[in-house]
């Protein structure tokens, strides 16, 4: 039976996950990419204002399509998470707890991870619909010129995935 993941995720909740555990995790994650990573990365260094609190937060690799037939969110899989890799240390340096996506990660992410109490968990690549149906609510918050690539607010219910790195 999964395991539930509540966010935003406790520390200690966290910190007792085993690799290779299934969770279905309830609550707010925020789709980011490349370009938005970058973008953070930016506002992080030069003291700007972030478009969502890092603190906790929960980043889900994704690039959502527009909705169509009344959904609210169109398709929405995982995307290969060590494109990211470039930022993502500097992220969970400023509090990022979670991230979301398919694929490996590098060795100094994987440091930044195990240094600061975060997890990466594996989502099923091919699975967009089965993803898609676990979104209960859905809202642009930051760089809509980046279309697909933008930063989006989800709550999730019973969304699966598999520790692989904590």
């Amino acid at each position: 039976m999964p395991e539930k993941l509540y966010l935003p995720a406790d520390a200690a909740h966290i910190k007792n996950l085993k690799p290779g555990t299934f969770v279905e995790i309830c609550g707010t994650v925020y789709t980011a990419r490349d370009q938005a990573h970058k973008r953070i990365a930016a506002a992080i260094t030069s003291g700007q204002p972030l478009p969502f609190p890092l603190g906790d937060a929960a980043i889900y690799y994704c690039g959502p399509t527009p909705p169509q037939h009344g959904n609210l969110i169109g398709s929405c899989g995982p995307t290969t998470s060590g494109r990211m890799d470039a930022y993502t240390p500097l992220l969970i340096e400023n509090g990022l707890r979670v991230m979301i996506g398919k694929g490996i990660r590098n060795e100094a992410v994987t440091q930044a991870i195990k240094a600061h109490g975060a997890v990466y968990l594996t989502a099923i690549g091919g699975a967009a619909a089965l993803y898609q149906s676990r979104i209960t609510a859905c809202e642009l918050i930051a760089y809509p010129d980046l279309g697909c690539e933008a930063v989006y607010k989800l709550t999730v219910k019973d969304f699966p995935a598999v520790v692989s790195i904590i």
